[in-house]
């Protein structure tokens, strides 16, 4: 299996702690610098509308199964597989957020819940 990211996040979250659980509508802009052979890709997409937004949290722990939820810490421990934690086997994040706008080289969206340097692997309608 060979995943390739498609762009990377400028987001101004730079600490695991202070980045949001989930994505949020009246979080901050973050721009999605999208490469260069994939900006073709872009045409369609408009200002307002939905976008999921496929990440790979780079940073995430891969070993961790059990673990406590930063937003339910009363349900105890749980399995990655009951929370939405980015520390996982496979750390693929996925996010709907609204676009604010999009040019030739990108977009930019509202509350993404990602880190700055998060690698983008997808882009899919909302």
């Amino acid at each position: 299996m060979e995943v390739v990211p498609i762009g990377v996040a400028v987001s101004p979250h730079t600490e695991p702690s202070h980045t949001p659980p989930q994505a949020d509508p009246d979080g901050p802009e973050v721009r999605i610098d999208v490469e260069e052979p994939y900006r073709a890709g872009l045409s369609g997409l408009r200002r307002g509308d939905p976008v999921v937004v496929v990440m790979w949290f780079d940073r995430a722990h891969r070993d961790r199964l059990v673990q406590v939820s930063r937003t339910h810490p009363e349900w105890g421990e749980r399995g990655v597989f009951a929370l939405r934690s980015p520390h996982r086997p496979n750390p693929i994040g996925i996010s709907t957020v609204p676009i604010a706008s999009v040019d030739e080289t990108g977009l930019t969206v509202v509350g993404l819940d990602c880190l700055d340097g998060t690698p983008i692997l997808d882009l899919k309608p909302g």
